[in-house]
């Protein structure tokens, strides 16, 4: 067979490898991470994928998992045990407070919620069984902006790891590892990869020994990602730079344009110089603010019906970080699982709408807003 360079790497749709003799299988175990098994336990696809986002995120090495969801599952029980404790920020993804209070409470770990007003200061809430607190670069739906330096220099003084989740921002624009940070968590599907077409997560490690524990959390719950996923996410991880510079120029122009439109009530966007950590966000993004922005209409399921059904091209979709815009509701979707008491003491209402910007001209998208808006 001739020597073959491929310029991309190849597809390797295969979930087991082969060895030529015992002494090729003890190179295996002797020497990691120089060949092959078993895909659950590492894929060139997924391993590809694991190294580009570990350089993004300054780490010593990262894990790639099935989704984010099981990238949040496999931080927390690298760290956890059953008797454990676990805080995590008030204001959060409505699929980690879920999996936090409805799975891991069966399994033994405890959890506390931190509401926004105390998030750098855990005395009254850390005990001497947590190990751990999870929050967000930027919060899920209504985009507050956490000041990561600062919460690590609390959660180290507490002698407790840090778990960032850093999908809204993505490495582009923010670090957390090198602000502080203990680990790093994604969901791939979304910034990352980048087109609506793959389901994934990673996890970024700061220490070695995490690393570890994350690897074998995945190998052994078998929370791994399959090949062609692996593959299809190390493409759109190519051109997440450039994506990430529009959806930022477009998420600006469009929050501009809602905040001064009589039917919008509220604008949640870092980018507005009202939004209260605009000068955080500005330092902490690199002057980029990212694509998602959430707004607020009547609080009338009919006039969100009506807004929703008046979008030609803009579709009501719940997930996000697509190159196409989106929009999507989070009482509905993303924090149905939450009380209402949740809810409402979050802000998050009927009239909520969370506008993931793609990558259109802002023209187009402006205009199909303001028609919408007109049947408001």
């Amino acid at each position: 067979m001739p020597n073959i360079h491929p310029k991309t790497t190849p597809i390797y749709q295969t979930s087991v490898f082969t060895f030529d003799d015992l002494n090729e299988l003890e190179l295996y175990f002797g020497q990691p991470g120089q060949s092959y098994m078993y895909t659950r336990y590492g894929n060139p696809n997924t391993d590809e994928l694991a190294q580009e986002v570990n350089k993004l995120e300054s780490g010593v090495g990262a894990v790639v998992t099935s989704s984010g969801m099981s990238a949040i599952l496999a931080a927390i029980l690298a760290v956890c045990q059953a008797g454990d404790h676990v805080l995590c920020a008030e204001e959060i993804y409505g699929g980690s407070s879920a999996l936090l209070t409805q799975e891991l409470t069966r399994v033994g770990i405890e959890v506390g919620f931190v509401p926004t007003a105390d998030t750098y200061t855990l005395d009254s809430y850390v005990q001497p069984n947590t190990r751990l607190m999870l929050a967000e670069t930027m919060s899920n739906p209504l985009l507050q902006v956490l000041n990561i330096t600062r919460l690590a220099q609390e959660t180290s003084r507490q002698s407790i790891k840090l778990v960032i989740d850093n999908t809204f921002a993505s490495p582009i624009l923010t670090k957390p590892l090198t602000l502080g940070a203990d680990i790093v968590i994604h969901s791939v599907t979304k910034y990352l990869s980048g087109h609506s077409d793959v389901t994934a997560g990673v996890v970024i490690c700061r220490a070695q020994e995490v690393l570890q524990r994350v690897q074998k959390v995945m190998m052994v719950y078998g929370l791994n990602l399959s090949p062609f996923e692996g593959w299809l996410a190390a493409r759109g991880l190519k051109t997440l730079r450039l994506r990430m510079k529009q959806h930022s120029s477009n998420g600006l122009q469009v929050a501009r344009y809602l905040q001064q439109h009589p039917k919008v009530e509220k604008v949640w966007y870092p980018g507005l110089e009202e939004h209260p950590q605009h000068e955080l966000a500005k330092q902490q993004g690199q002057g980029l603010f990212g694509g998602m922005l959430s707004f607020q209409i009547k609080d009338e399921a009919e006039a969100v019906n009506r807004f929703m059904q008046a979008l030609p091209t803009i579709p009501f979709a719940p997930s996000l970080a697509g190159v196409n815009t989106s929009i999507s509701h989070p009482l509905g979707t993303s924090h149905r699982s939450l009380t209402p008491e949740q809810q409402q003491k979050l802000g998050i209402t009927v009239g909520v709408i969370r506008f993931s910007t793609g990558i259109e001209e802002p023209e187009e998208l402006i205009a199909e807003l303001e028609a919408a808006l007109a049947v408001v």
